[in-house]
């Protein structure tokens, strides 16, 4: 099955290159059955990432220990609940995650039967791109069907399992952790289609406001996720964690924090609402603003740019040292 999830990541990884560069290629070309065929691509490489995703899960249920990422983060006492939350509590099976909640965007928005013939090939050409960003990291950096090996004594390595595996940080193994990730990486994830549909209407030069339209209820959806997630994680780290400065020490949290989701749907909305009722300069800021905050969701939070306090957690205890210290000169 490591096997097996491995191939379904190369493979989807194929799938949107081709989604990119053909998608392009159709957009010169302005060829029917070439769009129809990225298109089917993008959608191919979608079930994909599920089936990698879903074999992950599989790993984990089945105890399979001579996987290096189901050692670190799972072991046969685990409930099946926490076993859930086992596939997010590293980096490599987050980022996996990530890249399966935007395939989950990405897949309604490709088979979602629109009149926007003529836009559509721009937004899947962005959603593309995106995705093959991630899947670069989930295939050539932070691969979670990597084996667990060790040296020979000819030097070679020799892939071994254990008996059983380390087990999920006890900090981890709290309810609100099982939803609390998935609705912040919903939100996060979401913004990236109205993000595509906005860049796409520039590259397109597309005449109007009604892609502002087509966006509004993807904005909504992904705004509800990240709005539930910052809640859910704000009582986890004060119920948990111990420390008062929730935004202080979770760069995730802290990421999102100036991007407070109430605000940035308040400003979107505005937003939308002006450049819906005014000259086409409001409409590119706000395609501009949408474009910019979403790339930031999407490449500077979750890759490893920011450690975060649940996928490295022995940087925590260093985190919670200089903030005693910092309050106790403060005192002084």
């Amino acid at each position: 099955m490591d096997l097996f999830g491995s191939f379904a990541l190369v493979l989807a990884f194929v799938y949107a290159v081709y989604a990119f560069v053909g998608g392009i290629a159709a957009i010169l070309a302005r060829h029917p059955l070439l769009v129809k065929s990225t298109r089917q691509a993008g959608i191919a490489s979608c079930c994909l990432i599920f089936l990698a995703t879903f074999s992950l899960e599989y790993l984990f249920f089945s105890d399979n220990f001579s996987i290096a990422y189901v050692v670190s983060h799972s072991n046969r006492d685990l409930s099946t609940f926490y076993k859930i939350a086992a596939l997010w509590s590293g980096q490599e099976g987050s980022l996996l995650f990530w890249s399966f909640l935007l395939a989950i965007y990405v897949f309604s928005v490709l088979t979602y039967r629109n009149k926007n013939g003529e836009l559509m090939p721009y937004v899947g050409v962005v959603m593309a791109g995106v995705q093959i960003f991630f899947l670069t990291l989930n295939n050539f950096v932070a691969s979670p069907f990597k084996a667990l090996a060790t040296p020979a004594a000819n030097g070679a390595l020799e892939y071994v399992a254990r008996a059983d595996g380390n087990g999920l940080t006890p900090l981890l193994q709290y309810p609100e952790m099982v939803i609390h990730p998935p609705n912040l990486y919903s939100g996060y994830t979401g913004f990236t289609i109205p993000f595509a549909f906005a860049l796409g209407a520039l590259l397109a030069r597309y005449p109007g406001e009604k892609w502002i339209h087509l966006t509004r209820k993807w904005t909504m959806i992904a705004w509800m996720f990240q709005s539930c997630g910052i809640m859910l994680g704000a009582h986890w780290a004060y119920a948990v964690l111990g420390w008062g400065g929730y935004w202080g020490l979770d760069p995730v949290e802290n990421a999102s924090s100036p991007q407070a989701p109430a605000l940035v749907f308040d400003r979107r909305g505005a937003a939308a609402g002006v450049a819906e009722n005014l000259d086409r300069e409001l409409e590119a800021q706000f395609r501009m603003a949408a474009g910019d905050r979403a790339v930031c969701r999407c490449g500077c939070v979750r890759p490893g740019i920011p450690r975060i306090v649940f996928a490295d957690l022995p940087h925590f205890a260093h985190l919670r040292r200089i903030h005693d210290r910092a309050g106790i000169l403060s005192r002084g």
